[in-house]
């Protein structure tokens, strides 16, 4: 009694037959999951923030702190 040989031949093309669909409908979900569950609500908050942010305000913030060292605070 002896064991059948395995079938060597066309055995990648087998296994890539079935497991290439599945490994593409993995990764479009992944992408638009992380789209729709990351970079939307990330370029919202990003939209929402710089809709309210002022630039000289923070410049005069970051100035008076003492954080550039070309400009002097106003006051001295």
């Amino acid at each position: 009694m002896s064991l059948q040989k395995p079938v060597m031949r066309g055995l990648l093309a087998r296994r890539l037959r079935f497991h290439l669909p599945i490994a593409i409908a993995i990764g479009l979900t992944s992408a638009v999951s992380f789209k729709y569950m990351v970079t939307e609500p990330r370029k919202r908050a990003y939209a929402e923030y710089y809709k309210h942010y002022d630039v000289n305000k923070e410049f005069n913030a970051m100035r008076e702190a003492g954080v550039f060292e070309s400009v002097q605070p106003t006051g001295k």
